[in-house]
């Protein structure tokens, strides 16, 4: 009788307990940067999420610039860029900051010729001499001369170029200033410049609207950007000569030199890269963390991520038309992971 009276009160006393309901804390990660690796980082921070629903990874496409400015103002975690921090940029920053590259990307020129199927060739120094406002015309023999065959308008050609500091610009221009010493002179090599001709457009977004809705223009930007719009763009010349369109393949085909001599700190440039099948306007893109970081359970996560993204987020990278790291970058990764200091 007694244990049936216990256990009729211990049920009756489930029934007046209050529920409680335990909510696991979400842990939210801000970062902001380049446009360029927008896509597939968008699609690493939503897998990362499904694996762990108590974090949030959220990231800005507002350029390199942005990115860099706001990882120096500490307003954001992480940053990204596909130019390398400047030693100014460097010595700006509050404290030392890793440079991490997470995918290979080439940046094509696009451009908007209503009546021209053919795809276009480009040389260096033809894309150069437009940039400059020295070619002004489409059937200049500059461009004419590289496209036998192809019937081009003698229209006016206006260039689409970014408004924002941006990484995409670095590694466009960084390529252009190897082949013209003009370019060099008169424009550099940084992710802001002062463009001799042309109009702005925010992100590579803005350039890729930009150039579709304004026949006869000629422009830049990462290459996903052309496929997701349905731009075209033309295939251009590498310093063994060979006229190559940007692709996995290709992109890759200019890993491999500077893999053999990566530097310690990740700052390589990889474009006009030598070799057969190369893409010349290809580059690493980078994500930016402090080695020192205040908050360690943030730092811990974002390690974490990164371990993912280089292993098995790699896989994401061809649909979305970037390369994969070689796997030597990768190991050099891992290792250099064990800087930040947790």
């Amino acid at each position: 009788m007694r244990a049936t009276r216990f256990l009729l009160t211990a049920a009756l006393g489930a029934l007046v307990l209050p529920a409680v309901t335990v909510q696991a804390q979400t842990t939210q990660i801000n970062g902001a940067g380049a446009t360029f690796p927008y896509p597939i980082y968008s699609k690493w921070f939503d897998e990362y999420h499904k694996l762990h629903p108590d974090i949030e990874i959220n990231y800005q496409s507002i350029g390199s610039g942005g990115g860099i400015r706001q990882l120096t103002n500490q307003t954001v975690f992480f940053g990204a860029s596909d130019g390398p921090m400047t030693p100014d940029q460097m010595s700006a920053a509050p404290g030392r900051i890793l440079h991490l590259p997470t995918v290979l990307g080439g940046v094509v020129p696009v451009y908007n010729l209503p009546d021209v199927n053919a795809e276009l060739r480009f040389t260096g120094k033809a894309i150069a001499d437009v940039i400059l406002g020295k070619v002004t015309k489409w059937n200049d023999p500059a461009i004419a001369g590289l496209n036998p065959g192809v019937k081009l308008p003698g229209t006016d050609i206006t260039v689409v170029h970014r408004s924002d500091g941006s990484g995409t610009t670095y590694i466009f221009v960084d390529y252009l200033s190897k082949i013209s010493p003009e370019f060099k002179s008169k424009v550099g090599v940084a992710t802001s410049v002062n463009w001799p001709v042309g109009v702005g457009g925010k992100g590579n977004e803005g350039v890729a609207g930009l150039v579709k809705a304004t026949p006869g223009s000629f422009g830049y930007v990462e290459l996903i950007y052309a496929l997701q719009n349905k731009i075209a763009y033309g295939s251009v010349q590498n310093m063994d000569g060979e006229f190559v369109r940007s692709s996995l393949e290709s992109v890759t085909a200019a890993a491999a030199a500077a893999t053999k001599a990566m530097p310690a700190d990740f700052r390589v440039s990889i474009t006009n890269a030598p070799g057969k099948g190369v893409y010349p306007i290809s580059s690493f893109t980078w994500m930016l963390l402090y080695e020192s970081p205040r908050d360690k359970q943030r730092a811990k996560i974002m390690v974490d991520f990164m371990k993912w993204a280089l292993t098995d987020g790699e896989r994401f990278a061809a649909d979305l038309g970037y390369a994969p790291l070689p796997r030597e970058v990768v190991a050099l990764e891992l290792e250099a992971l064990k800087r930040i200091k947790l």
